[in-house]
């Protein structure tokens, strides 16, 4: 395997394209997942407050005997509704995951939601720029920010956030966004790369273009999403399945195959699997 290649987020820290996921992984079965990710070789690990699964991730990073510097721990704010998030809630929140994790401190750090509907999102951030000053983040960012709500971050502060962690495949592109982000100087990582393995890595043309360079389905999907320039943090708890996301770096998929995959979610074909930030508030 080629090593995973890394980009340069908007405040020069290093972010590897290609990391681990824990999305839905028990904390009990945490150590044993993100351990075997480490062990494969990667260098990037993506959990959330709301996972419960930080000490479990902690645990594997400790007894990875992988040197701090050499990885990139992404964990995310759960600003859900039951309480007011203000500065001492959203701190206390961060040194709670810095805990869980058995870290002094995070690569990236990221508001889980905007929760438009609540109007707090503007308030947490001003505790992310703190944060952020502090060195305890290398860098902040936001997830399943819409545009406008990156546009309303950009008219109260001067910090753009490195991130916009968002649902994002072939069926559901994010065109729009992913160009925003572009002018923005913002990195877009997608979550449910592979579409959450249901009807997307069974459709033809994806097993069309699987035949052709002797892949997988989630290897070429994978390998879409590389070439577009996203961050993916596929998920797995198979270790023949996480090695095998990981081994995406020895091939390249021509302009019609990227055209291919592209299609399956153009114009009114696009279509979510998770929830929509425009009304998620859970």
């Amino acid at each position: 395997m080629k090593q995973v290649p890394s980009i340069r987020l908007n405040n020069g820290t290093a972010m590897p394209q290609l990391g681990f996921g824990v999305w839905q992984v028990p904390d009990s079965g945490a150590e044993s997942a993100v351990g075997t990710a480490l062990e494969a070789g990667y260098r990037s690990i993506d959990t959330a407050a709301i996972y419960g699964n930080e000490r479990g991730t902690g645990r594997a990073v400790a007894a990875s005997g992988v040197p701090r510097g050499d990885l990139f721990v992404t964990t995310k704010l759960w600003n859900g509704p039951k309480q007011r998030w203000g500065r001492d809630q959203v701190l206390r929140a961060f040194d709670d995951s810095l805990d869980k994790l058995g870290l002094d401190h995070l690569d990236l750090y990221l508001i889980h939601w905007p929760r438009p509907m609540r109007d707090d999102f503007l308030a947490i951030w001003k505790t992310f720029e703190e944060i952020a000053a502090s060195g305890r983040a290398k860098a902040v960012g936001v997830s399943n920010f819409r545009p406008a709500d990156l546009e309303r971050l950009r008219g109260e502060s001067d910090l753009v956030p490195a991130v916009n962690q968002i649902e994002l495949h072939p069926l559901f592109p994010q065109e729009e966004l992913r160009a925003l982000h572009a002018s923005l100087g913002i990195v877009t990582e997608a979550w449910s790369p592979l579409g959450q393995g249901k009807e997307l890595l069974t459709l033809p043309a994806v097993a069309a273009v699987a035949a052709k360079h002797g892949r997988s389905a989630a290897q070429v999907v994978l390998r879409w999403h590389l070439q577009l320039g996203n961050v993916v943090i596929p998920k797995s708890v198979t270790p023949a399945r996480i090695r095998e996301n990981l081994d995406v770096f020895g091939f390249e998929l021509d302009a019609a195959d990227l055209a291919e995959l592209s299609a399956l979610g153009s114009g009114a074909a696009a279509r979510r699997i998770g929830p929509d930030p425009a009304v998620f508030d859970v």
